[in-house]
């Protein structure tokens, strides 16, 4: 039987790992889709439950008006709120925004700040607030806030901390969404759409660190503190944590791909050495579904001059999507062969297959070929994107083959052996490298 002392702390873990769940899920969710009304929704009502909060509201800077206006709030009526404007200078949030800090006020009609207008025209009442600002980088650009915590206890500099997480990743969020919007009506002019995609996926990498670094942190000291079922759970947490992260490294590797910034360390290598390896890494994602992986490999050496973890990279996204896109209990292939002076490297599955249609288009960045939506696999439609990107840093190639829906697909990677170039010479053969 277990003691009180010990009841309480599994109670106190456990509050703590879904703390952690929930601050999980939301990143997951920001990750998955830019359709700004939905997002802002879900982070107030993730507010709201997280901090066990009657309401929560999120007001955003007006650079015109130089005002605050509600976005998003749960509790009254969105649309009669975004007619009032929070003036900066005669509000709690105002001072938030200005003062660029957290404010907790446990008893709302003693601040002389307190913005009255609001309660007066929704006819809901404040009584205690806690309120973050948001930023992109070093600029402010607004405030979320909760109110009335449930059965009458006060806010703390806890909730203030879990706040400014949730703010952290409504302001990436909001900023994402607006510069899909930037980018989908400057889709004539391409030089002004690649500078802003660049400038998008530069601000989500970065942004997204901070509060994945805190959850991951917690996460991790959670898994070594806790045994039995709620170490589970916290390596459960902590997993999703980690495939985040590998989301926000995705991003940045495809950023610097797209600017031509990737340093590339080259060195000779087996490439067969590298399908086992890649095997190895996601045969428990495999044996998750019942996938059998076989690799081919050949009795010949292939050696290729490359950056192994740019390859070895590639073929992980190559295989991750093989099994991801593959139905339960499917078959996987890593077939690897020399094909005149090039190594050819072949994952093929017996999966969902691909639209001909689509074949060429899977290598645009954030294509997908299900709706984003209603899609039943996961992932930001960057993979084979930097795949192509790291080919191309090769002089190699990769291409896609499909039949159709249901009859799987087949992936060629494409790389020049070792003494030879990819340039085409006037015979149409590889010309020998100048080797020293």
């Amino acid at each position: 039987m277990t003691s009180p002392d010990t009841q309480h702390e599994n109670a106190e873990l456990k509050a703590q790992i879904a703390l952690l769940a929930k601050l999980v899920e939301v990143s997951v969710t920001l990750s998955s889709t830019l359709d700004l009304k939905q997002l802002l929704q879900y982070i107030i009502g993730a507010a709201s439950e997280i901090l066990g909060a009657d309401a929560a509201s999120i007001l955003l800077y007006d650079d015109n008006m130089r005002e605050l206006h509600f976005s998003a709030a749960t509790g009254v009526a969105a649309d009669e709120l975004a007619k009032i404007p929070v003036p900066l200078d005669s509000s709690v949030a105002g001072a938030i925004f200005r003062e660029n800090r957290h404010v907790i006020i446990n008893d709302v009609s003693k601040d002389s700040r307190h913005f009255k207008t609001v309660g007066e025209k929704t006819k809901f009442q404040s009584k205690t607030l806690v309120g973050v600002p948001m930023r992109i980088k070093d600029r402010v650009t607004g405030v979320i806030e909760a109110l009335n915590k449930r059965n009458g206890k006060p806010f703390t500099e806890m909730d203030a901390r879990v706040l400014a997480i949730l703010a952290s990743q409504a302001a990436v969020a909001i900023e994402n969404a607006r510069l899909i919007e930037a980018l989908q009506k400057a889709y004539d002019d391409l030089g002004k759409l690649d500078k802003m995609k660049g400038d998008f996926i530069a601000i989500a990498s970065h942004e997204l660190r901070t509060p994945l670094g805190v959850i991951l942190g917690y996460a991790t000291f959670l898994r070594e503190e806790t045994k039995g079922e709620l170490g589970e759970y916290a390596k459960a947490i902590l997993d999703s944590a980690v495939h985040m992260r590998k989301l926000v490294e995705d991003l940045t590797n495809l950023r610097f791909l797209e600017v031509g910034q990737q340093a590339m360390q080259r060195e000779k290598i087996d490439l067969r050495e590298l399908l086992n390896e890649v095997r190895k890494e996601l045969k428990p994602l495999a044996d998750a579904k019942g996938h059998t992986i076989t690799v081919e490999a050949g009795d010949r050496p292939l050696l290729v001059n490359i950056d192994r973890p740019k390859i070895l990279n590639a073929l992980s996204n190559l295989l991750n999507n093989a099994i991801r896109f593959t139905p339960d209990r499917g078959s996987i292939e890593l077939i690897s062969f020399q094909k005149g002076h090039e190594a050819w490297v072949q994952v093929k599955d017996s999966g969902v297959g691909i639209p001909k249609r689509d074949l060429d288009r899977i290598f645009q960045g954030f294509f997908q070929v299900e709706d984003h939506m209603v899609r039943k696999t996961g992932g930001m439609g960057i993979g084979l994107s930097i795949v192509r990107g790291t080919m191309k840093l090769h002089n190699g190639r990769v291409w896609g083959e499909s039949e159709g829906d249901g009859k799987g697909s087949t992936f060629t990677v494409a790389l020049p052996l070792a003494g030879f170039t990819s340039e085409i010479a006037a015979t149409g053969g590889l010309r020998p490298l100048a080797l020293r």
